[in-house]
């Protein structure tokens, strides 16, 4: 396209968009924030053009992940978003680092779940080495009895133990990014966004697979969101949770709620033409906000958790099961 205002045209034809992705195309800025700023109505030839993509990589199936809180509150940090935060009032249950013994009855508890994939994450801004240990010994046994991919999420980790967690049967480190480079000032001021993009490259130098994700719906915005997403690109994330904000009372964004569905959606299929090839798991607060449209989700994202998360519930395992096959999905 020779004109801008051909080039304008083509920016909302979005099935087509994802053809010349599909052909080797490496989305641009304006064309990403033309994706958030998509109208309504015009959401669905957007969602074919992200299912193109999706299912050029990923099939009709779908990963299931299951997250065990190991350790819940007794955080030094001071997250906005978070019901652990040194900061917050909410009324959760906290705990320390739970037995080995527990830590691994959460991984059957996983496969009976049809999870292919069991995270282990625990609060803090850092683990602590017995409670490395503990984990690391929790992953030995699991990786002994039962067939299933470990992630661990245990906040800033050195090359020494992000090793020491590989030999022992991590395949997935997942330390999410959360927000912009510029906004994050606004979230926390406990870590700096370079502490978050450090970690992940710690996690990529010591053969880990990179999961790194973020939080939408924080005040942040179009350009913030886009930033993310190439951000996300830059470090070479294979795995993109993209979370969206559940606002808990007690917390500093408690009293935020920015979001829509069909806001959402266009969020997710922002990061599809983005990061076309890799995976992109509809995360935290998908059923407080995606709400009815929750399974146009999966025309997009190829991956989500199944049954509660740190603090906050999810829905019933049967409901999931249930979305997806009558969307005539697969569970990988």
């Amino acid at each position: 396209m020779n004109t801008q205002k051909a080039q304008e045209k083509g920016l909302k034809n979005w099935v087509e968009r994802a053809r010349e992705v599909l052909e080797g195309h490496v989305l641009q800025r304006k064309e990403a924030l033309a994706i958030l700023q998509t109208k309504d109505e015009e959401i669905l030839e957007l969602l074919s053009g992200a299912y193109l993509i999706r299912r050029n990589y990923f099939g009709n199936k779908v990963k299931l992940n299951l997250i065990a809180n190991v350790k819940s509150g007794h955080c030094s940090e001071d997250c906005g978003y978070c019901s652990q935060s040194k900061d917050s009032t909410a009324p959760i249950q906290k705990y320390t680092m739970l037995s080995k013994d527990e830590i691994v009855k959460g991984a059957q508890k996983a496969l009976e779940m049809n999870a292919g994939t069991y995270c282990i994450v625990a609060s803090g801004r850092k683990p602590t080495e017995p409670e490395l240990d503990q984990v690391i010994e929790a992953v030995k046994e699991i990786k002994k009895t039962m067939k299933i991919k470990i992630c661990a999420c245990l906040g800033l980790i050195t090359v020494d133990q992000a090793i020491r967690l590989k030999e022992a049967g991590v395949e997935r480190f997942n330390h999410n990014i959360n927000t912009s480079e510029a906004h994050h000032g606004n979230i926390t001021t406990t870590h700096t966004y370079q502490d978050r993009v450090r970690t992940v490259e710690i996690v990529k130098a010591t053969g880990m697979s990179p999961c790194s994700g973020c939080i939408v719906g924080m005040g942040e915005t179009d350009e913030d969101i886009v930033d993310m997403a190439f951000a996300l690109r830059e470090l070479d994330a294979d795995s993109i949770p993209v979370n969206f904000l559940t606002p808990i009372p007690g917390t500093k964004l408690g009293g935020l709620n920015q979001l829509t569905p069909t806001r959402c959606l266009k969020v997710l299929a922002m990061f599809r033409f983005v990061c076309p090839s890799k995976e992109i798991r509809i995360s935290g607060g998908r059923e407080v906000n995606l709400r009815s449209l929750q399974p146009l989700g999966l025309y997009v994202g190829n991956s989500i958790f199944i049954g509660d998360y740190l603090t906050t519930g999810g829905q019933e395992a049967s409901q999931d099961y249930q979305m997806l096959a009558d969307m005539g999905f697969e569970m990988e």
